[in-house]
C-alpha cells in the first residue's frame, strides 16, 4: 500500500466534533503557534481541506493540531483548523485538545486539579481541569480578552428585513442577534434549517455594512452569526446557537446561505456573549453565566477581572464544559485517492 499521508488522530467531542489530530503532521515552522499556523495556511493548506471535507469530514466539524511550543510556560500548543478560516482560539476547541491531552497521557494527570497553560495562535492560554477516576470531567480555560465593539445596530438582511445586533470579541468575531426578532424562530434541532440560514444572512450583512476590526488582527472579519435567547432550562441563564459558515457568505448567491450550527455551547462566543451583556450592564464581574446551547449542552462562563486591548475597555472570561473521547483513528490519503482535498455537494454544504 502507498500512502500519501498517515495522520493519528483521537476523535473527540463537546457537542460539536472537534478530532485532536497527535501525529502525521509534517514539522511547522515558527517561534509561536501563530506563526506556524501561517506556516500551514501557505505551505500546507491541504490538510484542512483534507481532513474537513467528505469523506473524512462534514460541515459542523472543526479539526485541532497538536504542536511543540516555544514558549516555556506552555506544555503543548495547538492549531484550529475550521472550514472557512484558522480561528485564533476556539473554546470548545480548547475543552477537546486539553481533554485529550490528559486522558491519553500527553499531559500528566493529577487528580483532583491539573492545572496548565496552552498556546494558541492568539496567545497563552491557561487550563484548570478536574479530574476524577482518570477522567477529566470538567475543563476551564482563561481565555484571551473579550470586548464588545458594537452594541444595539440595526442592519439590513436580505428577505428578513431590519435587525437589531451586537458584535463582540471573543477569541472570533460574534454577530449576536435576539431570536425574538424573527417570529416563530426558537432555539432548538428542529428549527435547524433556518437558524443556519440566518446566521449566515447575518454574517453576510454586518460585514456589508458594519465596521468591524480588531487592533491587533485587522484582516479578521465577522465569522460567526449568533442567534441568541431566554431559555427555560433552570440549570441555565441564557441559550444561544452559533453558524459558522463553510464558504464565505455572498448576499447575491442564495446557495452561501448556509452555516453549520456549533454543536457545543461555543466557548468563543459564550466570552462573546458575556463581553456584550457586560457593556450594556447587565452581567458583573464574578457573576457565573450559565450559556446553553441548541441540544441542551451547558457551558458555564464568568468575567473575572477588567483590562485593556490598546484603547479598548475589555473583560478576561473564563469558560468551563466538558468533552468526551469517542475513538482512536489513523486517516490515510491513497496515492490513487481522485479526491486529495476532499469533496463537497450542496445538499449539505454551502457552494460558490
Amino acid at each position: 500500500m502507498a500512502f500519501k499521508r498517515v495522520i493519528q488522530v483521537v476523535n473527540c467531542h463537546s457537542g460539536e466534533p472537534m478530532p485532536v489530530i497527535v501525529g502525521g503532521v509534517a514539522q511547522l515552522r515558527g517561534n509561536t503557534v501563530y506563526e506556524k499556523m501561517l506556516y500551514l495556511k501557505q505551505n500546507d493548506d491541504e490538510l484542512r481541506h483534507l481532513m474537513l471535507n467528505e469523506p473524512r469530514g462534514y460541515p459542523p466539524m472543526c479539526i485541532n493540531i497538536v504542536v511543540p511550543s516555544n514558549n516555556p510556560l506552555a506544555e503543548y500548543g495547538y492549531i484550529i483548523l475550521e472550514h472557512t478560516e484558522y480561528p485564533m482560539m476556539s473554546g470548545g476547541n480548547t475543552i477537546a485538545v486539553a481533554t485529550v491531552l490528559l486522558e491519553t497521557g500527553m499531559i500528566k494527570m493529577k487528580e483532583p486539579y491539573t492545572d496548565f497553560n496552552l498556546e494558541t495562535a492568539g496567545g497563552l492560554i491557561g487550563i484548570h481541569a478536574e479530574c476524577r477516576n482518570g477522567k477529566c470531567i470538567s475543563v476551564r480555560f482563561k481565555n484571551m480578552p473579550a470586548f464588545s465593539l458594537i452594541e444595539d445596530a440595526v442592519i439590513d438582511v436580505p428577505t428578513v428585513g431590519k435587525v437589531t445586533v451586537d458584535v463582540a470579541w471573543g477569541g472570533m468575531f460574534d454577530i449576536i442577534a435576539d431570536v425574538r426578532q424573527f417570529p416563530g424562530l426558537e432555539i432548538k434541532p428542529e428549527m435547524g434549517n433556518e437558524l443556519s440560514r440566518i446566521a449566515a444572512l447575518l454574517i453576510g450583512a454586518g460585514n456589508e455594512q458594519l465596521k468591524v476590526t480588531h487592533p491587533d488582527f485587522p484582516d479578521i472579519k465577522i465569522t460567526a452569526g449568533q442567534i441568541s435567547g431566554p431559555t427555560d432550562n433552570p440549570n441555565a441563564d441564557w441559550k444561544n446557537t452559533v453558524g459558522m459558515p463553510n464558504v464565505e457568505v455572498d448576499l447575491n448567491n442564495p446557495a452561501t446561505w448556509k452555516t453549520a450550527l456549533d454543536r457545543c455551547p461555543c466557548g468563543t462566543g459564550t466570552c462573546a456573549k458575556m463581553a456584550s451583556l457586560y457593556a450594556k450592564g447587565k452581567l458583573k464581574l464574578n457573576e457565573p453565566f450559565r450559556h446553553e446551547n441548541v441540544l441542551g449542552i451547558v457551558y458555564t462562563g464568568e468575567l473575572v477581572e477588567k483590562t485593556k486591548i490598546h484603547d479598548i475597555e475589555a473583560v478576561v472570561p473564563t469558560v468551563a464544559g466538558q468533552a468526551w473521547i469517542t475513538g482512536f483513528n489513523t486517516v490515510v490519503l491513497d496515492d490513487t485517492d481522485p479526491f486529495p482535498e476532499g469533496y463537497r455537494v450542496t445538499d449539505i454544504w454551502g457552494f460558490q
